[in-house]
This record gives structure tokens, sequence and C-alpha cells, in this order.
């Protein structure tokens, strides 16, 4: 390419620094500038902020920083600055998200983001008039969110993303007809950005490096940046990745207080050096040529940024396959404002299908094995199947390099478990607890008994408790899922879930089956009615274990003082009691002694009366019956610390 050629041969290095706070870099080979991030300086003298690498943030500042405000008057002074920067996506011509010029109190940009935040702010402070920084960015990314014009523009920003200015990269040529600048052509442009302390003026200029600059501005705006600056801040710049990639490079800067910044030695590039067939002849040339090619190879491009691996053995799943390319699409490229959770597990997107308008949630997730990957598409495509009015329903997957996309029905009021804890907004009643039980109880009988194949969930708890408009249950995340034909016995495997809800019988062998679903409804059951988690700190150094609460409420006859007390006095008491009586018997060490989850239903329906629950007891096992003896191992204990450490360290 080209411009790699340029930046091979590019210019030697001299910086000037004066007490007026000036400075010029052609090239950086021992500039000793300030990066974090992905910034980073290359052996041919060229500052790079961020290379190929999908979502990652580049800052490069003056080490030093500079006086802006005369002590006397505590008004800006003036400034200018130009530099010379390329951007050269990783596909063209799919790039995000830019550049961005930027004075800041601080030497880079602490807790901030990439993708549309472009390294300066988070979702938090963006829009913070304490965050004193000013920016001119360099946008390749339309982001509604912002309001920005379109994906090829400049902009003035005053602590905050939401451009107060913008307008479509551009310059007026000699005739005084605008010419559009393709910000992420991959060419040198050169950018000048000069503010007038006395007029109060911001005047931002930009043409390609071989042009002249401009006599107009391409965006000027009037405004006093005293407010916004401290007497002395810091220069540089800010550039970030999304889930498009592009190098963004910065090839030389100057920049001066009280007076115009040094021209770069724009006559010292090598391509300037060279005749105007080096010059104009051969970028036309060459621009040609790549219009010609591209013609041709931005299709087989387009397919490279949204391939997916699509085997034979995944034809026979045809509508339960998505392409990549409408899930990026749905979710607006993943942005961070459609964030719905993260975990252990990935992260989940809110999106809305292109074509049909479906909203959905998109989990993403990773899969490194190749060998199980067939097997666990089968029963993701199995559990697709799934159809129950208390399940979430998921409607299909993606498969791209080893990473699964997971396509969910989108559940507006989100997990049970923020209604629970942490001081809620929204308290629910008893009677929406009630119902909310019922509907789990009905989903897992369904996946135990009356689908076509036995579904274990392993992971029954709050968090994958979703709720629709109308707070109806619906339990979700299949992620830890396992299928297995009616009859049969199910594998061994590693121990997956979250410490809470794991019987004992599945820590001690690993095999996770229909009762050990019924233990982590129990453990569900009693945090839905005392709004406390299975186990909780409630103190510095103490822990509570949530059943072992109840038992003991029970044992003194007062075992609704175990409920939450949110509930406050609008509630069955009889239903209360039943529910947490129900949760001591699903949590028995025992898993021959728990009930099945087609009784559960029947206790919750009043159907089966309660089985008499003096006799039992609890242990360094967990819940028994007097004093029976465990047939299974006894090496590990119910409250053992070190599977508390063990599961913890390898759980969700």
């Amino acid at each position: 390419m080209f411009l790699k050629l340029v930046f091979m041969l590019f210019f030697h290095v001299t910086l000037v620094a004066s007490e007026d706070n000036s400075f010029i870099y052609n090239g950086f080979q021992s500039s000793h500038l300030y990066l974090d991030g992905f910034a980073e300086l290359t052996s041919d003298g060229i500052l790079r902020l961020t290379n190929d690498t999908e979502q990652v943030i580049g800052h490069a500042f003056y080490p030093n920083p500079i006086v802006f405000k005369n002590t006397s008057s505590e008004s800006v002074s003036s400034f200018s600055t130009t530099f010379v920067f390329a951007i050269i996506p990783q596909y063209p011509p799919f790039t995000g998200h830019g550049i961005v010029f930027v004075l800041s109190p601080t030497k880079g940009l602490p807790n901030s983001l990439p993708n549309q935040y472009l390294g300066l702010f988070n979702d938090s402070n963006n829009g913070n008039s304490g965050n004193h920084v000013f920016g001119v960015e360099l946008d390749t990314s339309k982001d509604f969110e912002f309001g920005d014009v379109d994906n090829n523009h400049d902009g003035i920003n005053i602590n905050d993303l939401k451009s107060v200015v913008s307008t479509t990269a551009a310059y007026y040529d000699d005739h005084g007809q605008i010419r559009t600048v393709d910000l992420s052509s991959g060419n040198p442009i050169q950018v000048w950005i000069d503010y007038d302390g006395v007029k109060k003026k911001i005047d931002v200029t930009l043409a390609p490096v071989y042009v002249v600059k401009p006599t107009g501005p391409s965006l000027s705006m009037t405004k006093d940046l005293s407010p916004i600056l401290n007497n002395s801040m810091y220069v540089g710049f800010s550039s970030s990745t999304g889930l498009l990639a592009a190098s963004h490079y910065i090839l030389g800067w100057s920049f001066k207080v009280n007076g115009q910044a040094q021209n770069l030695v724009i006559s010292q590039f090598p391509y300037k050096k060279k005749s105007k067939i080096s010059t104009v002849g051969l970028p036309l040339i060459f621009l040609s040529l790549v219009f010609m090619i591209t013609l041709g190879v931005i299709y087989y491009i387009k397919r490279k940024k949204f391939s997916e691996i699509l085997e034979d053995w995944e034809q026979e799943y045809g509508p339960h396959r998505f392409k990549f390319k409408d899930l990026y699409f749905a979710t607006k490229g993943f942005r961070e404002k459609g964030l719905l959770g993260v975990g252990g597990f990935g992260r989940v997107y809110k999106g809305v299908m292109p074509s049909s308008k479906l909203e959905v949630a998109v989990k993403r997730v990773s899969h490194e094995s190749r060998q199980g990957m067939r097997e666990f598409v089968s029963e993701i495509v199995s559990i697709g199947r799934l159809r129950h009015r208390n399940l979430v329903q998921l409607y299909g997957y993606c498969r791209r390099k080893s990473e699964l996309l997971l396509v969910y029905d989108y559940m507006p009021n989100g997990s049970l478990d923020n209604y629970l804890y942490n001081q809620p907004k929204v308290r629910l009643s008893w009677s929406q607890r009630f119902r909310i039980i019922k509907g789990v109880a009905s989903a897992v009988v369904y996946l135990h008994e009356e689908w076509e194949k036995v579904v274990i969930h392993r992971d029954i708890k709050a968090s994958n408790v979703l709720l629709d408009s109308e707070f109806n249950a619906r339990l979700g995340d299949f992620g830890l899922s396992r299928l297995y034909d009616h009859g049969a016995d199910p594998h061994t495997t590693h121990l997956v879930g979250t410490f809470g809800y794991l019987a004992p019988d599945h820590i001690r062998t690993g095999k996770a089956t229909k009762f050990s679903d019924v233990f982590s409804f129990g453990a569900f059951l009693l945090e839905v009615v005392c709004g406390r988690r299975p186990i909780g700190r409630v103190g510095e150094n103490e822990s509570l274990v949530l059943v072992d609460h109840v038992f003991e409420c029970l044992k003194r006859g007062e075992i609704l003082e175990a409920k939450d007390v949110y509930l406050g006095t609008n509630y069955v008491s009889e239903e209360v009691e039943l529910v947490l009586k129900l949760g001591l018997m699903c949590s028995h060490s025992e898993p021959l002694a728990r009930p099945s989850m087609r009784q559960v239903v029947q206790y919750l329906e009043r159907d089966l009366p309660l089985p008499d629950l003096s006799l039992l007891s609890l242990s360094s096992y967990g819940l028994t019956f007097g004093h029976q003896e465990l047939v299974e191992d006894k090496t590990v204990p119910y409250t053992s610390v070190s599977i508390a450490e063990s599961v913890l360290s390898g759980g969700r």
C-alpha cells in the first residue's frame, strides 16, 4: 500500500520546546509522550493510537501540563495546533470509531470506554460539566445516541460526546467549492485548530496533506473556553475501536499558546520530495486502481468481517441459525448503551431484528472447544424447541470463530433479583411473588417430565428468572443446561452452577440430576420469600446461611419471622408458611428425600398436604430427618469452606 511505504520512510524527529508553551514534533522518534491503552510509538517514529484490535482505547499526551490562563484575567489565552493523521480500517470501508484532539485536566482519561465513547468518557460521566474537557473529534462512525450527522464528520465537543457543532468532513478549495474528505481513506490528512482568546472563537480546518491550509475553516463557533479549561491542562489525542477496528495514526504535531503553531515540515515528507507523478499522478493511479479492485473485493471483505463458521452438520438447523450481520445491526454494533448484563457467562445486549422488528436479547459467549461444539449447538437447537409460557424463548444461535451468540426473547422487566435486593425502586407484593414461584415450578416440571427429553437446568436462581411486561416469570439462561433421554442416566460432568444453590450430592459427584434441580429450586423458594441470598453477609466477619436461618425459625415455632420485612402485612400467612416449609423440604441433604417437581406443584396448589417436618434436623451435612446416616460419601460436609472456595473460583 502506498501509505504504508510512506510510513516506512517517514520523517526524522525534531522537537522544539520553549517556555512559551510551544512544541513541534516532525515525527515521534524520541518524543517521550505519555501513552496509555494501546497507544505506541512505531520504529518509524509514528504515533499509533490503536491497531486492528477490537474494542480498545489509545491515549497520547504531551508529558507536561500547558498553562492556558492569564492569571490576571483568568481568561483562556489564544492557542493554535496543527497535526497530520491517518486512519486505516482493518476491513475497508467499515471502520470505527475515530480520533479526538483533547484538552484534559489529567494526563490520560481514566475510566473511559471504547466504541462510540472514543476513549473520552463513559456512560456515567458523559455530559458532566465537571469534566473540564475540550475536544475536536474526527469521527468515522454515526451514533444516533450522540446525534452524529454522519459516519464521516468533525465536531467540537465540550464535556460531552454530543458535539456542540459538527459537520461532514470537508474543506473549501481555491474556487470556494466544498470538497469532502474521507477521514478513513488511509491517506494523511492535516487539521488546524485555532482559538482566539479575544474573540472567543474556535476554528477547525482540515484538508488532505498535499493541500495548502484553506482560507476558510470547515467548522467554526463562538465559545468562551474560560469556564471549561483549568489554569493548566494536558493536550493530546484519544482514539478507540469497536467491533469494527482500525489503526489510528498521528504523523506530526505542532502546538503553541499565544501565537500560531509552527508549520509542520511537510516538504520533507518522502512523497513531497518526489515529482508530481508521485504527489498527484500516483495517488490518482492508485485511486483508480483501488476503485476498480474495490468493486470486486468489497463484497469479499464485507463477508469476511461478518464471516461465520458454517459446517455441513449445521444445515439441518436452518431456521435456528442467525446471521451475524443481522445480530450486529440489531444490537447497533453491540454498543454499550444496549448492554443488559455482564457476568462470567458473557455479555447480553438488547436488539431489534431488522426485518421482523422483534425485540431480542443477544448473549455473546465463548466456546473454545471445537470437539464439543457440535454437541453443544445440537443441545442449544433442541432447547430452542422448548415451548412453555414460563420459559424464556430461545430463538436460535449464531456461531462465529470461537464465539456463540444465543438469541432469546427480550424480557422488559429484567431479572427477578433486581426486585429482591439492593433497595429496588419497585417492591414485589406477596401475590406477585407467589405467582412467580408457581410459574417457575410449572416450567421446571415441563423441563423434567413433559418435554420429549429430560432437561436439567443446573442453575435455577432468582437472577435467571426474568419478568415480562406483566411481571410473569420466565425461567431463562440455559447456558448450563443438559439434556438426556427419559429413563437414561445423566453422565457425570464437571461441577457447574452457583454456590448456595448447589446440592451436596451434586458437589460430591459432579452429577446434575432432577434432584439437584429441586435443591436449587428450594434455595430459590427461600430467597424469594425472605428477600435474602442463599449465603450472604450479616456483618463484617459473619455469614448467614439462609436455609439454616429458616430452619431455626421453624424450630422456634416462628417460621414467619424469616419472611422478607418488605412484605409488610399484606400477605397470606398460610401461603408464606407453605413456601418456606417447602423450601426446607427441597433443601434436604438426601436427594431421595426431596420431593419431585411434580409434587412441588401439587403442594403449591394444595392438592397434597405437606408432610410432618417435626423430625427434620440440621447437621454438618445439611438438613436430614432425625439422625439417619447418609449412605453416600461423607467426606465433604455441606458447609465446608473448601467447597465454597472451589465453586466460587470456577462458578459464575
